[in-house]
């Protein structure tokens, strides 16, 4: 497929998945939900300190704001993306629930002035995902930009509810894929 053939498949891909994420009966979303927070809870036991990096939920993304609570409690410093300009990569500051947020762009909420964080791992919302861990966004390449950016490379863990698995996003070479994958069904490891 030519890359005009690929950007019309990803807009329609992204509506559909959008759509079947959106339809999810509420029951379904809140057992897949406690699902997907109990794996997050296995797979980041243990960890007492270090800064993971996670997303303010929208647009119907699974909620990682009560595993964030987890992750506080553990001694993790948890941090928020901060879209600090067009094209360029996120920025990343910590988070604290009890301070209040600043309203952004894309329907975002992020922590006020601060200094950057390197983040040890990084949760990143899955719209859609492949057997492989590459992952389908909205399309801005914000995650893009700031996945091929972070050194020393975080874990990646992608986040999403089992509706968004494609057979394959065609991954282009600016795609990062995941090093786990979280969704009700359970976690892969990318072999990668």
């Amino acid at each position: 497929m030519d890359a005009a053939e690929l950007r019309t498949w990803r807009r329609a891909q992204r509506a559909a998945l959008a759509a079947a994420r959106a339809a999810l009966p509420g029951a379904e979303r809140e057992r897949a939900s406690a699902v997907i927070e109990a794996h997050l809870g296995a797979l980041f036991a243990g960890r007492h300190d270090g800064v993971v990096g996670v997303y303010w939920p929208i647009r119907d993304e699974f909620d990682v704001r009560p595993f964030v609570a987890k992750l506080r409690a553990q001694g993790v410093t948890p941090a928020l993306p901060v879209v600090v300009g067009k094209d360029q990569p996120l920025e990343f500051r910590a988070w604290n629930e009890a301070e209040p947020l600043v309203a952004g762009g894309f329907g975002l909420s992020y922590p006020g002035p601060g200094p950057a964080l390197h983040p040890d791992a990084l949760v990143v919302p899955l719209l859609g995902f492949d057997g492989d861990g590459c992952r389908l966004g909205y399309g801005a390449g914000y995650y893009d930009r700031t996945l091929a950016a972070l050194r020393p490379k975080p874990l990646l863990v992608g986040v999403g509810f089992e509706c968004g698995r494609l057979a394959t996003i065609h991954p282009q070479p600016h795609d990062v894929p995941m090093d786990t994958v979280v969704t009700e069904a359970g976690v892969t490891r990318n072999a990668r």
